[in-house]
Parts: structure tokens; C-alpha cells; sequence
């Protein structure tokens, strides 16, 4: 019976190849369905909208002062108690 385990050995082999090119295939036709979808949703109304507020808040975010660092308020403040 030992011998018998040697002769199995190729047909695991091919097994896991099969399952390998099985899996990749899978990956493939998901990302594809992942392309499809995201496509419809660009399209559509939603993202449509959803693009436009990403680009006005990074619009916004571009556009908008940060002021003065709070350090340096403080240090003002702390020198115009002490006078």
C-alpha cells in the first residue's frame, strides 16, 4: 500500500494546478464585475453627486486659512498678562 501513495502524487498536482487556475480565473471575473459596477456608479446619479462634493471639499480644503498656530496665540496671551 505504500507504493500506492507514490502514484497519487501527480494527480494532487494537477488537482492544486486546477484549483490554482480555478481561483486566478474567479479573481479575474471579479475584478471585471468590480470594473462593470463601479462604472454604473459613476455614471449614475449618486455618483455623479458623490464626485462633485469630493471635489468641493477638497476645493474647500485648499481654499481655507488654518490661521495661527495655537503656540503662538498662547505665547501672545502669556505676554500681554504679564505687561
Amino acid at each position: 500500500m505504500g507504493c500506492l501513495a507514490c502514484f497519487d502524487g501527480g494527480g494532487k498536482q494537477r488537482r492544486r494546478e486546477q484549483e490554482r487556475l480555478a481561483s486566478e480565473e474567479a479573481r479575474v471575473k471579479a475584478a471585471e464585475a468590480a470594473q462593470r459596477r463601479q462604472e454604473k456608479f459613476e455614471q449614475s446619479a449618486a455618483g455623479r453627486a458623490a464626485k462633485a462634493q469630493l471635489a468641493a471639499a477638497s476645493k474647500q480644503k485648499a481654499n481655507s486659512n488654518p490661521g495661527e498656530p495655537v503656540l503662538k496665540i498662547l505665547e501672545q496671551m502669556h505676554f500681554n498678562w504679564g505687561q
